[in-house]
């Protein structure tokens, strides 16, 4: 038997029921692929049927307003996902009368769609021979393969791109690409890989030259940045002051507290509210410190609390807001946490 044969037999047998695999709806397929790009499978469920919930269709999430796609994400992170779906949609409302396109370079050419998510995609919905090489790919074909290139690189992805390629079968391209993610997913995994369960054991070089944890090759130097954020919680009259991000930087479009950025983390709440002629009602607290990480980046947060006479301290993108419909806005998570215990 072929290797995409014994491949598509394995995961007829043994693939998880996950709600997008029982459509061939390229919208709902796209929702689900973008949705995973960065969330795990047991937290992406929920968020897949919420965000299909509210936005059922194409036009629709291309109809709505950004503020709300946003709050829908609210909790997956990485919002510029939601941003780049809410303007991939307008331009399938307006490009192509709402219809998904169905060729491949179309689909890539929609905002945020790179060359995993279009060719899961066309593979899946319209059953177009393009391999969708994602991370459990790289693992997986770097193992069976005897791949030794470091697969944080643009040479590694074409190389495992052109021996996918070479295995995809013209009939079944979406059935392919779905088992050989669901074999990184399950069974090759990156730590403790169930080796015994998978039906390439005898002929797949890392199990065969023990070097199962030698492969994949990852060289990547990650960079942190570490930033400081004080928020400040300006209350009166059961209302506060929100502001919206609109810098290209994280969170982009969503809602926080007033905030002031420090380069070493020092900050007097004091001298800021005389030098901003900003009048208490009492004393400042300080009501929540905490360590938020990103990716890349690493922030110490925190939060005071600040009851004012006026909200005189009002600037651009600053709107005041009651305190009872905080939980309207799409926040960022750390922020969230906050709301959740005022709102």
């Amino acid at each position: 038997m072929t290797f995409s044969r014994i491949l598509i037999d394995w995961f007829e047998e043994n693939h998880r029921a996950l709600p997008w695999r029982d459509t061939t709806d390229p919208y709902r397929i796209w929702v689900s692929e973008v949705i995973l790009q960065q969330t795990r499978v047991v937290q992406g469920i929920r968020y897949y049927h919420d965000f299909l919930e509210h936005f059922p269709t194409v036009v629709q999430l291309a109809r709505a307003k950004e503020d709300e796609v946003l709050k829908v994400w609210q909790g997956l992170g990485y919002y510029s996902r939601a941003r780049n779906m809410h303007a991939a949609a307008q331009t399938v409302e307006r490009d192509y009368n709402g219809i998904f396109p169905s060729r491949y370079e179309d689909i890539r050419q929609l905002k945020g769609v790179g060359d995993y998510t279009a060719a899961a995609v066309a593979s899946i919905a319209f059953g177009l021979p393009y391999p969708a090489v994602d991370g459990n790919v790289l693992r997986f074909v770097s193992r069976y393969a005897g791949i030794f290139e470091n697969i944080t690189t643009p040479a590694a992805r074409r190389t495992v791109t052109e021996w996918c390629s070479a295995h995809i079968p013209a009939d079944q391209p979406g059935a392919f690409n779905q088992a050989m993610m669901e074999m990184g997913a399950t069974v090759c995994l990156p730590q403790n890989p169930t080796c015994d369960q998978c039906p390439f054991m005898g002929n797949c070089y890392a199990f065969q030259h023990q070097q199962v944890a030698l492969l994949p090759v990852r060289i990547k130097k990650v960079n942190i940045r570490q930033r400081h954020f004080h928020y400040l919680i300006f209350v009166c009259n059961h209302q506060t002051i929100l502001h919206q991000r609109t810098e290209e930087d994280i969170w982009k479009g969503l809602f926080e507290f007033p905030l002031v950025e420090t380069q070493d983390g020092r900050f007097d709440i004091d001298v800021f509210l005389t030098k901003n002629k900003i009048q208490l009602q009492t004393n400042p607290q300080l009501l929540w410190k905490k360590k938020h990480i990103l990716t890349h980046q690493h922030l110490d947060v925190e939060f005071y609390l600040l009851e004012v006479v006026n909200f005189s301290y009002l600037i651009e993108n600053h709107k005041i807001v009651n305190i009872s419909d905080l939980k309207k806005y799409a926040v960022p998570r750390v922020v969230e946490e906050v709301v959740d215990r005022m709102a």
